[in-house]
């Protein structure tokens, strides 16, 4: 009887705690939902039905959880819709239609992002270290942020119906190949920090976090240049099944989570050896600089196009970055939060993504049985997944039992990036296997 009485008096707290606002959205997802359910029911299975309408009162539930969200959502809809209703069933019209070729377009609406992201990360950087007008620049670099998260979401919901007008056979959600999975990365990773930005109150991390996502937004960028990746691709049969919505967003959370933490550990080294005049000490940097700048000698090994104009500027400019970080460290860590939040931050990040990612491997352990006969075949990409996975494993547990807090904790989950990036990118660069469709 206690326990009940209790349980009650819990939900009514979290319920009283809705003001008209929250109804109000609860209402526009649910009819909005049922909507699309009455209407496309007819073409989904009973998986993709249970999918949808568990999603209704997800969002509605994140919605409430962080109310920036809702302004997302709605704004993310609405722009959304205005871009599907103008195709009005033709895809050419994507060439004539003004909003649709500048803005709405699935193609238009991600160079924007790009764009954005990268305006995003250099007003950060600015907020680092202009005087008296840090603060000003730092929020706007949020807003832009905020705002190429809405065009890489509305992006990728009008490449999903795009998808459809080339063809009810070929349409699907757009999370199955590179490109698409580069654009999910993008916004996941920006989103997830835009969160921490709010919790913390301080928006120095972001001048961080933005340089994967920069990074990200170049390979997407030099990535659809040599490869025309922007083209929508039929599905090849493994990936025409309905595990691929909920395995696929799954993973990218971890993968999204698991970056944001390693820039935020290498903030924390910074921060750490604020004093460091001796150059063999400043190891983070000196390696990070390296890392940065070299990338592109993966490309070649791949690649032909690889080490042309493009990475050429690439290099330059991971240059500058790099030696504006060693020469202004000072004054970057004077603006960075205390080591304490960093160090929060940098565990909240790898506890959220490490349960996702164990969610998307069981996820991919049950898609791999129903399209390869065997929940596990030690493929490349399964192999390097459970290496990422037992690293994280490896953190939390000596966070949570021994203590694990600091340099060693930042130099971990710095080193936990070289490890995603490969199970991300480098197994489809330099390995082959069940994954292949994958590859660079």
């Amino acid at each position: 009887m206690n326990t009940a009485t209790t349980t009650l008096t819990l939900n009514e707290g979290y319920f009283a705690k809705r003001n008209v606002f929250d109804w109000l959205f609860a209402a526009l997802v649910l009819a909005g939902g049922l909507f699309a359910f009455s209407t496309y029911s007819h073409a989904m299975d009973v998986y993709e039905k249970g999918i949808l309408l568990l999603a209704m009162p997800s969002a509605v539930a994140l919605g409430w959880f962080w109310r920036p969200l809702r302004a997302l959502m709605l704004l993310v809809a609405v722009f959304s819709l205005l871009g599907i209703v103008s195709y009005q069933g033709q895809l050419a019209r994507a060439e004539s239609v003004f909003w649709l070729k500048y803005f709405l377009s699935s193609q238009s609406a991600i160079l924007w992002m790009s764009m954005v992201f990268f305006m995003s990360t250099l007003f950060y950087w600015l907020g680092m270290f202009a005087k008296g007008q840090g603060a000003t620049m730092e929020l706007i670099g949020s807003r832009l942020a905020w705002l190429a998260v809405a065009m890489a979401l509305i992006g990728t919901m009008v490449r999903w119906y795009e998808s459809y007008l080339l063809g009810s056979d070929i349409g699907h959600i757009p999370v199955s190949n590179l490109y698409e999975v580069f654009v999910l990365f993008c916004w996941m990773t920006a989103l997830f920090y835009l969160y921490f930005e709010a919790q913390y109150q301080t928006r120095a991390m972001g001048a961080f976090v933005m340089l994967v996502v920069s990074a990200a937004v170049g390979f997407l960028l030099w990535y659809t240049a040599v490869r025309e990746a922007h083209e929508i691709q039929p599905l090849v049969p493994a990936l025409k099944s309905w595990w691929m919505k909920l395995h696929v967003p799954a993973n990218f959370i971890g993968y999204g989570t698991f970056s944001l933490s390693a820039m935020v550990a290498f903030a924390y080294l910074i921060k750490s050896q604020t004093q460091e005049t001796r150059w063999f000490r400043l190891a983070p940097l000196w390696i990070f600089g390296i890392v940065l700048c070299f990338v592109p000698l993966a490309f070649r090994k791949s690649t032909a196009e690889a080490g042309g104009s493009y990475w050429l500027v690439y290099f330059i400019i991971a240059s500058l970055i790099v030696g504006g970080i060693l020469l202004g460290r000072k004054r970057i860590a004077e603006r960075l939060p205390t080591l304490e939040v960093l160090d929060d931050v940098m565990y909240k990040a790898i506890a959220v993504g490490f349960a996702f990612f164990t969610i998307a491997t069981v996820l991919g352990a049950l898609w791999a049985a129903e399209a390869w006969g065997g929940y596990w075949s030690w493929d490349p990409k399964e192999t390097w997944a459970l290496i990422v996975w037992l690293n994280y494993a490896a953190w939390l547990h000596m966070r949570l039992m021994k203590g694990l807090r600091g340099t060693v904790a930042s130099w971990w989950a710095l080193a936990g990036l070289g490890v995603t990036t490969f199970a991300f990118i480098g197994v489809n660069m330099f390995l082959s296997g069940l994954h292949s469709y994958g590859a660079l």
